[in-house]
């Protein structure tokens, strides 16, 4: 058995083409025209990438983009000015300040400055709150991008057994809490695994849905996985063979009933869900939703 490829490249396209439909029509119907603005700290080239791509998005759909870029250097007060400066504008409607940020700066610090309803990337105390009581005001956009993956292909998830592999802040927790909440894309069991997990395998190896978000290339390998189980690789590792996500693809591919490849999975969902988020921010601060 070869698993069935879950292309996110052609999904989030598929996403982006609606989106732009629908933000022409909020601009005519309003005059806005919805703004992200990117904060830029330091010279990090995969940031740098990743921001570009962002922008470029945001161009396809229609959503105008602001980029900040600040040096290295930038002291933790400037960053925090300049976030006070961009949610007092009420032409900005999304603010992302790229992570990761230079040592002397405090992430929580600057991640709470933003306010909750620019904060697109849905890291504020408040949106994280509000989604783990299943009324969120954004979803983060990792998580979403996943949910979506499986909505789209009609990958069952009420009463499957989703087992997260990592307990992030950015994908593994609100993740699990997305899964497990009442109604469309949710109502699954859902299992969280970590560093501190005994016998990972064995819970692994019961996932009908299996997500893996650590950060190490090919952990999780062939005998981990379920027969006919859906894999979704949530990492993306730069080894000395080229890009590489946390599952072992190659092999997993002829256990698994899905896979998500790498790269090409979830990575253009995540940006497209920046999109989404960006353009239900304008519609809630036009008073438009």
């Amino acid at each position: 058995m070869t698993a069935t490829l879950l292309d996110g490249k052609s999904l989030a396209k598929q996403i982006r083409e609606e989106l732009a439909v629908e933000v022409v029509d909020f601009i005519k119907r309003t005059s806005v025209v919805p703004t992200l603005a990117a904060v830029l700290v330091g010279e990090d080239p995969a940031s740098q990438v990743y921001v570009r791509n962002k922008r470029r998005d945001c161009e396809i759909v229609g959503i105008h983009s602001q980029l900040i870029e600040l040096p290295a250097t930038t002291t933790q007060d400037k960053l925090l000015a300049e976030v006070a400066r961009l949610a007092a504008d009420p032409e900005v409607h999304g603010i992302l300040v790229q992570l990761p940020l230079p040592k002397q700066i405090d992430e929580t610090a600057i991640l709470e400055a933003i306010p909750p309803g620019k904060d697109v990337d849905a890291f504020h105390p408040e949106n994280v709150g509000r989604m783990m009581q299943g009324r969120p005001r954004f979803l983060p956009c990792t998580p979403s991008g996943v949910q979506q993956l499986l909505l789209r292909n009609d990958v069952p998830i009420a009463g499957q057994h989703v087992v997260v592999v990592g307990r992030s802040d950015i994908v593994g927790k609100p993740l699990a809490a997305m899964l497990v909440q009442r109604g469309r894309g949710g109502d699954a069991t859902v299992t969280v695994c970590h560093s501190r997990t005994p016998d990972l395998a064995a819970i692994t190896r019961q996932a009908d849905i299996l997500v893996v978000a650590i950060g190490r290339a090919n952990f999780v390998t062939a005998d981990m996985i379920k027969p006919g189980a859906t894999v979704v690789d949530v990492g993306i590792n730069r080894t000395d063979a080229g890009l590489a996500g946390d599952v072992d693809f190659a092999a997993a591919r002829e256990v698994a009933g899905r896979i998500t490849p790498v790269p090409g999975g979830v990575g253009p969902l995540t940006r497209t869900m920046l999109l989404v988020n960006t353009l239900t921010a304008a519609r809630q601060l036009a008073g438009a939703d």
